[in-house]
């Protein structure tokens, strides 16, 4: 069933993946991705979040249509979105998994995707896109010794992978919403609470930072291990990266408060968004 949104045909998320013939998780990710356009759902508050919070975004008929109409569809549009480990990443690339593994700790290309098995262990998926653009555009780095630099930053149990992640979903986030205090929340979405609570120091804003918090990943946590390193992917760790969401934060929240000072004090019933669930600060932030 199509609903009208600001006068245009919209469709459901579910509908939307039928008729472009891609998976939940294709279609999860082609929206985060921005290969399928979204807009907020008439009615709803608009929050970001992707295709994991239902009812709160549509995709416009037009959009379908679009893609419909492209060369090569619906394979076209999967392979954009096809994601790859770090053994068929390096089947892409021509190396050894060992080699794939020390250039994604370094930083060399990040993932988009990750999952949680049940013994804790993250397991991180990259765009086959990305994977095979990196080796055209850097072939010495798949040969001979790792560089000097690289060697020591690796030697020093340098892991950017989860850094990476967050960052780009945190870009992905920032550009579904215009509105200031959402933005603030994607920000605060990814700070440790207790450097979330030094910066929104007044409770009000900080339970309304809550309340719009976003949805930044699915992902089923059966076991204790499973749901703290889960945990740990949507949480800054290293302190440059704390004091770099940390800054934004800040500006982020003193632009909110100029523009609407009262919403923190206006009460509310949305339902609390779970906590399973943003571009130069997406930029910027693997830095």
């Amino acid at each position: 069933m199509t609903v009208m949104c600001d006068g245009r045909q919209t469709l459901a998320m579910g509908r939307a993946a039928r008729e472009l013939e891609l998976r939940t998780g294709e279609f999860e990710l082609a929206a985060q991705l921005g290969e399928v356009r979204t807009i907020p759902a008439a009615g709803s508050d608009g929050r970001p979040g992707g295709a994991g919070a239902p009812g709160r975004r549509r995709v416009p008929a037009e959009e379908v249509a679009r893609l419909q109409a492209e060369p090569g569809f619906p394979d076209a549009l999967r392979e954009r979105v096809r994601t790859v480990g770090t053994t068929e990443a390096a089947a892409l690339m021509g190396v050894g998994p060992g080699r794939v593994l020390r250039l994604t700790r370094a930083g060399c290309f990040g993932p988009v995707r990750f999952y949680v098995n049940r013994y804790g262990a993250v397991v991180w998926l990259y765009l086959a896109s990305e994977v095979t653009d990196f080796a055209d555009r850097e072939p010495d780095l798949l040969r001979g010794n790792t560089p000097a630099a690289m060697r020591v930053m690796l030697e020093n149990g340098q892991d950017r992978r989860a850094r990476q992640w967050r960052s780009r979903r945190v870009g992905q986030l920032m550009g579904q919403t215009e509105d200031p205090w959402e933005s603030a929340a994607v920000i605060a979405a990814v700070l440790p609470p207790e450097e979330l609570a030094s910066v929104a120091e007044n409770p009000l804003e900080r339970s309304l930072l809550r309340r719009l918090r976003p949805t930044l990943a699915s992902a089923i946590t059966a076991t204790p291990a499973a749901r703290e390193a889960y945990e740990r992917v949507l949480t800054a760790d290293d302190f440059d990266e704390v004091m770099w969401y940390r800054i934004h934060l800040t500006r982020a929240l003193e632009q909110a408060r100029n523009d609407n000072p009262a919403r923190p004090r206006t009460p509310t019933t949305a339902p609390t968004t779970p906590r399973p669930g943003p571009a130069s600060l997406s930029r910027s932030a693997t830095g």
